[in-house]
């Protein structure tokens, strides 16, 4: 497979990308972002553009790709819905409408979350959002698939960008393995996600929305 990985800096992206270089079936990993993420491996290229939502610069790399792991994304804290929308609904459709184009069988999977809201006219603004972006990219792809993780293990060194987040899974971490005890249909680990994103791309899946049960 040939396959493709946005917000690979991001926590879920570097568990994403580590499960797609470990994968034997998968010849080629593309990043797509707007700064390198500083690996080196031979299976591993990566395309740098100065904006996420204009990929015309690459518009030939992307052609036969098998499939593509949308991990970008930010948290809403501190933006307002039109900014928040132009990261987390704009960016992931520029890239859902140039594979239509150059590789519509693709296997896409957007990041999304648990809590997002599939009628995308709630009340919170980040589910919302997030729906309407679900909803878009599994009527535009055939094989277009939306994943919401719950709590999510950083695993093998994966880091996220987010401060707070850092401090939260830090004082968190002493509680994961009861976490997983108590809830275990709630909590995932990023090569997990990772592992879980690479069994559709070869399979596919009768669940076009993959909570963190499906995840697991």
């Amino acid at each position: 497979m040939r396959v493709v990985v946005f917000g690979a800096t991001g926590m879920v992206g570097q568990g994403v990308l580590r499960e797609c270089l470990l994968a034997e079936d998968v010849r080629e990993v593309l990043t797509v972002g707007r700064r390198p993420t500083g690996g080196q491996d031979p299976k591993l290229r990566e395309l740098t553009v100065p904006d996420v939502g204009d990929l015309e610069t690459v518009r030939a790399e992307l052609s036969g790709i098998d499939a593509c792991f949308y991990c970008l994304g930010v948290s809403s804290l501190g933006l307002d819905e039109a900014a928040y929308t132009r990261i987390s609904y704009d960016f992931p459709m520029a890239a859902a409408r140039l594979f239509a184009e150059v590789s519509p069988q693709v296997t896409f999977i957007y990041v999304s979350g648990v809590g997002t809201d599939s009628t995308g006219q709630g009340r919170v603004m980040w589910a919302r959002v997030k729906g309407r972006t679900e909803n878009a990219i599994v009527d535009l792809l055939p094989n277009g698939y939306a994943a919401r993780p719950g709590f999510i293990q950083p695993t093998y060194g994966a880091v996220s960008k987010t401060r707070w987040y850092r401090v939260l899974y830090a004082a968190t971490s002493p509680l994961v393995p009861m976490l997983r005890r108590l809830f275990p249909n709630q909590v995932t680990t990023t090569d997990g996600i990772g592992r879980a994103m690479l069994r559709v791309a070869r399979e596919g899946s009768p669940t076009r929305v993959l909570g963190n049960r499906e995840l697991r």
